[in-house]
């Protein structure tokens, strides 16, 4: 058996020292050897393609001839066409964008006999080692994949469009040439009237905003047998790989989208109101841009003035209070080419969703609604009375400022006496006991622009619900104090307790505090009696002396100006 065994072992040495002393086998065909095939083959070269390819092209001991390498630039030639040797038409067959294949090629597929200059003996076997780089045909036109399509596509691309989009263009192999991310900024431009290569017109042609495609295009329809001069060789196949952020129509307008219409609207918005409004504001694609909510203030202007962009100032006409709408608007009515710089780009589309709050109109006066009326109603208020009521107070969207109920106490004012707001002033007049009413008070009759800190908003619409509790009459205009008897004919007198002829700032004060006491005089309600009596006084002291002469005492009536006192 172990003879057996060296038997067969130095025969084998034998077979293998005889195949090396053998010449070689001739070749009758081509023979190839993939020595890299990629992932994907999303097309296989056919007879008539045009290639673009890379080799080395070699001797069978490894002596190098020939190299597009070296050159500096592919190899760019039709296949099938007898443009290359038979050998090479037929191992370009089959090949895909970046497979690698080691080609063997006999003579009579090659240059035979004749070889080829003084480069490639007669007879010669060559082999190649060959990179496929791009591979189109004279019938290829645009290939669009849509790998991402937004859940909503309100408009599509149509031609005269200005887009705004960001890109990755590559080679068919996957050599970057350019990137509109690596720039920070989208690439803008009209779609369908020439601005762009005829691949791209076509390309963007169909999309939404959102939406993410491959648009591969021959270069016929690229930048074609020169390629750019730079970065993209003459006859090479781009891919671009394409997100639209933005699309508008120089002709669009504005376009409005009702989210939210309150039940109840007594007024629109017109041209020359003063609006509060909260809003987002966002570029088409949802890149948020500014807020008003992030400030924690409304943003308040005019509209229909020129105080904001136009198509704001157009959507802002004819919404209710407690609306909420979305405004879409195209660049031209809004920043423009140039945008505002860091938040806004140029030619940009911009959403705003937003929130009215109120409005008012400079000429707007109080509003006022009776809610109540008792059946008797023998006295209303009117300037002067001392009014004690109840309110609610809210914003116009309901927010709540203040209630006296909250204290359990009326609040309690003299009409007239600029003790409120002009505009509950005006709620308040005219008013019977038990009375309630609706007051809808404009900011320039409220806190105006300024409003109250941490309570009102500035230029904010008020609303009160009040209840009138109690009145008491008030004196007429110009008095604070008046007799309900007749004048005494001796009124100095009585006044000068101790008759020295002049009245003392004490004896005036006990004198008509005493008249009140026993009814026969009575001071305006709603104020500090003894100011009131002060100020009596320094009226009727003429000289600023400190006391009252009889020279100097005079009745109300007999006076030529208006004074509060006798």
């Amino acid at each position: 058996m172990i003879q057996c065994l060296q038997v067969m072992f130095f025969l084998s040495i034998l077979v293998a020292f005889a195949a090396c002393d053998a010449p070689p086998v001739p070749l009758d065909d081509i023979l190839i050897e993939k020595t890299f095939v990629p992932e994907q083959c999303v097309r296989a070269v056919k007879v008539g393609d045009f290639v673009r390819y890379h080799y080395n092209g070699m001797f069978p001991d490894g002596k190098k001839f020939d190299s597009s390498y070296d050159r500096g630039s592919t190899y760019n030639v039709f296949v099938g066409k007898k443009q290359l040797i038979e050998g090479m038409d037929k191992a370009l067959v089959g090949m895909c964008v970046n497979e690698r294949r080691l080609v063997k090629i006999p003579p009579q597929l090659a240059y035979g006999k004749r070889g080829y200059a003084d480069i490639i003996p007669p007879d010669s076997i060559l082999h190649f080692d060959v990179l496929l780089l791009d591979v189109w045909n004279s019938e290829d036109g645009v290939q669009i994949n849509t790998y991402h399509t937004p859940s909503t596509c309100s408009r599509k691309v149509e031609v005269s469009d200005y887009v705004r989009y960001h890109y990755n263009g590559t080679l068919l192999d996957g050599t970057l040439f350019d990137s509109s991310h690596t720039r920070m900024r989208t690439y803008d431009t009209y779609v369908g009237i020439g601005w762009l290569i005829a691949g791209m017109d076509q390309g963007l042609l169909g999309m939404c905003v959102g939406e993410r495609r491959i648009v591969t295009m021959p270069p016929s329809l690229g930048y074609g047998e020169n390629g750019d001069g730079s970065d993209i060789p003459g006859q090479a196949s781009l891919v671009f790989d394409v997100i639209l952020l933005d699309l508008h129509n120089p002709r669009d307008g504005i376009a409005v989208t009702n989210q939210k219409v309150p039940e109840s609207c007594t007024r629109k918005s017109v041209a020359g109101d003063f609006v509060r409004y909260h809003y987002n504001g966002s570029l088409l694609d949802g890149t948020f841009f500014d807020s008003s909510y992030s400030r924690n203030r409304t943003y308040d202007t005019y509209i229909g003035r020129g105080y904001v962009i136009a198509g704001m100032d157009e959507g802002l006409i004819g919404v209710c209070v407690g609306e909420r709408r979305t405004i879409t608007i195209p660049p031209h009515l809004a920043y423009g080419e140039e945008g505002t710089g860091t938040k806004i780009p140029g030619s940009a589309v911009l959403v705003f969703d937003i929130d009215i709050i109120d409005f008012h109109n400079p000429s707007d006066s109080t509003e006022i609604t009776v809610t109540h009326k008792p059946e008797e109603c023998n006295k209303q208020t009117k300037k002067g009375d001392f009014v004690k009521y109840h309110y609610n107070a809210t914003l116009m969207d309901g927010t709540s400022i203040d209630s006296t109920h909250n204290y359990g106490k009326t609040y309690n004012i003299v009409l007239g006496a600029n003790q409120v707001v002009p505009g509950m002033e005006d709620g308040l007049l005219d008013m019977c006991v038990g009375e309630t009413r609706h007051v809808i008070i404009p900011p320039h009759l409220g806190y105006g622009e300024r409003g109250v800190t941490d309570e009102v908003p500035g230029s904010a619409v008020l609303v009160f619900d009040i209840e009138l509790v109690d009145m008491e009459e008030g004196l007429p205009d110009g008095y604070m104090f008046i007799w309900n008897d007749d004048v005494s004919p001796d009124l100095f007198a009585e006044m000068d307790k101790d008759q020295n002829k002049q009245v003392e700032p004490s004896e005036f004060t006990d004198y008509i505090m005493q008249q009140v006491s026993e009814g026969k005089g009575r001071l305006a309600p709603g104020f500090d009696p003894y100011r009131i009596i002060d100020n009596m006084f320094s009226n009727q002291d003429r000289n600023g002396d400190g006391k009252i002469t009889e020279a100097e005492f005079k009745l109300k009536a007999d006076e030529s100006a208006t004074h509060d006192e006798l």
